[in-house]
C-alpha cells in the first residue's frame, strides 16, 4: 500500500491513524524474517484432518504468499488467497472464486515466524479494511505462531482481512 498516513500518537507504543488502525511505533517488525505458512483445518476431537502444504519466505517482498489448490485431501483443499506481509501488518485477499470456508473447531490460517520470543505483543484488527466477520476471539498467538481462524466465513472477492501488530523487539530467526 502506498500512500501517507497520518497518526495520532497516544504514548509511547501505541499510535492511531486516522483510519482507526493502530500504528506500533518502537516496536520491532516483521520484515526479514523467516515465516511459513499452512492452512489447518480440526475435527470436533481436535485432531488435525487437513494440512496444507508448508510455504516458507522471508518477509520482504509485494506478495509473500499466492496460495492455490494443492489437488485435497479428505475432501479439503486450499481455497486460493494472497498474504501479504508488511512490517506490522499481514493482509489477506481472495480471487474471483467464491463459497464458504467449512466450520470446523479451526480451519484458517497457520503462520510460523522463524524466532525463539514471544513476537507479538499486541494486534488490532483494522475495521476500516476488514470485510470478513473477524473478531479478537478468532485470533491467538503462541511464541512466534500466529492462527486466524476463518471457519463458516464467506470468501470471494469482496473477502480481506487486515490485522496490525506490536511486534517485539526480539532477534531475527
Amino acid at each position: 500500500m502506498i500512500g501517507m498516513r497520518v497518526s495520532l500518537c497516544l504514548g509511547l507504543m501505541a499510535c492511531l491513524s486516522l483510519t482507526g488502525a493502530p500504528v506500533w511505533a518502537g516496536a520491532g517488525s516483521l520484515d526479514g524474517r523467516t515465516v511459513t505458512l499452512n492452512t489447518e483445518t480440526t475435527s470436533e476431537d481436535g485432531a488435525l484432518v487437513f494440512r496444507s502444504r508448508g510455504r516458507t519466505v522471508t518477509v520482504g517482498g509485494p506478495v509473500e504468499f499466492a496460495l492455490l489448490p494443492e489437488g485435497g485431501l479428505n475432501g479439503f483443499d486450499v481455497v486460493p488467497v494472497e498474504v501479504d506481509i508488511g512490517a506490522n501488518r499481514i493482509e489477506f485477499s481472495y480471487g474471483m472464486e467464491r463459497g464458504r470456508f467449512w466450520d470446523a473447531p479451526f480451519n484458517g490460517y497457520v503462520l510460523r515466524f522463524e524466532v525463539d520470543c514471544a513476537l507479538f505483543d499486541g494486534f488490532a484488527i483494522d475495521e476500516a479494511f476488514t470485510t470478513m466477520p473477524v473478531t479478537p476471539a478468532h485470533i491467538r498467538t503462541e511464541g512466534g505462531a500466529l492462527f486466524i481462524d476463518v471457519a463458516d466465513m464467506e470468501y470471494g472477492p469482496e473477502a480481506r482481512l487486515a490485522l496490525d501488530f506490536k511486534v517485539s523487539a526480539c532477534l531475527l530467526g
